[in-house]
Parts: C-alpha cells; structure tokens; sequence
C-alpha cells in the first residue's frame, strides 16, 4: 500500500501556514525539512504546521519537527503545531510520539489554525 505524503503551504496573516499529511517518517521528513527552510529563507519566520492530518511519525519526522523549532527560533521567529485534541482519531499518533518522547513541551501545540494564528490565544498544557 503507497501512502501519499503532501504538504501545502498557506497564509493565514503574519503566518505561514504548512499542511502536511500522511507519514512522516524517514523517507518523506526530508520534504517536510526543505519546505520549513524554504519558508524561513523567504522570511516567514511565524510558522504554523498543521499536523492534524499525518497519521504516522517516527523519529526522524519528530528529529525535522525539533530541528524547524530550533531553525524558528534561531530567527526569534515563532513556531506553531496543530494536532488533534487527545483521542482524537485522525492524526492523534504524532500526539502520542511527541509526549511519549517527553518533547511535546517543547511546542506550542493548538487544535486549530484559528487557535494557533491568535496571538491572544495560549497553547494546550503539555
């Protein structure tokens, strides 16, 4: 079975927005890593990635997702996740990766791109 792996990129404001969905995992990070260089190269340094749709992590992809927050915030820039409330269905796996690994602390994880775009708004507890 061939899963795709895509990621889109958005404005949403001050913020660039990147959609990924699928696997993350070994082959596809290295996508996910270029595409947060190249957003951060055109000066977008707010960068939200919405993770709500990737179902699979392994530790390379949560290696891009602490290497892109250590890249964001070596510009002082700002750095976002979305993923699913806890036991949510759909993308709850990355969820799961990132507190097991006790590294969920280190990302201001929200549930929606609203939530994550409001400067107002304060990241889920860890």
């Amino acid at each position: 079975m061939v899963v795709a792996f895509n990621v889109t990129g958005d404005k949403h404001g001050d913020w660039a927005v990147l959609r990924v969905s699928g696997e993350l995992d070994l082959v596809t990070s290295p996508m996910l890593r270029q595409r947060v260089h190249d957003a951060v190269a055109e000066g977008r340094h707010s960068l939200v990635l919405d993770l709500s749709e990737v179902f699979f992590c392994d530790s390379s992809g949560v290696g891009v997702l602490i290497a892109s927050r250590r890249l964001i915030r070596s510009c002082q820039g700002r750095l976002r996740l979305i993923l699913p409330a806890q036991g949510a269905t759909e993308g709850s796996h990355v969820n799961r990766v990132l507190g097991a690994l006790g590294v969920r602390r280190l990302f201001d994880v929200h549930l929606d791109l609203d939530s994550a775009t409001d400067d107002e708004a304060g990241p889920l507890s860890a």
